[in-house]
């Protein structure tokens, strides 16, 4: 695998980003990002009456997360086999970290509870599909 630049992120010749830190800054990068632009409509919502500040569902931050892994991550490894089954399996072990830490959140509003578990399951799919999927590439010979 060779970098195509030093730009952030930076990525292989495929297109898969090359470094645990460049995924996992993106992703939280993202997800900041995303957070951002939920407390403006839930600010603007609670400005206009429609609802009370913090009601919304923070669970929503992980939309540009997960376009990072599903459209741009998950479309790199095209030539590893395992991938939908990797990808399945860790979406379900973040989602259920996530729950976790948002239940321990839950005494926040939405907003915050949600985000937390938004959060948790970013990381901990990050971890679980960057080291799984270049185990797998490595056991069938995609990568060295």
């Amino acid at each position: 695998m060779s970098d195509v630049s030093d730009r952030f992120p930076r990525r292989d010749d495929d297109g898969r980003v090359v470094g645990l830190p460049d995924l996992l800054a993106l992703a939280l990068g993202y997800l900041l990002l995303t957070g951002l632009v939920l407390v403006v409509i839930d600010g603007v919502s609670a400005f206009f009456g429609w609802g009370e500040l913090g009601s919304s569902n923070g669970w929503f931050t992980l939309i540009l997360p997960a376009w990072l892994f599903i459209l741009e991550e998950f479309r790199a490894w095209r030539p590893v086999h395992g991938r939908l089954a990797l990808a399945l399996s860790g979406g379900l072990v973040a989602v259920g970290l996530g729950l976790g830490a948002a239940g321990l959140a839950a005494d926040l509003p939405p907003l915050l509870s949600g985000g937390v578990g938004a959060a948790v399951a970013s990381v901990a799919y990050a971890l679980y599909w960057f080291h799984g999927v270049r185990w797998m590439a490595r056991r069938e010979g995609s990568i060295t």
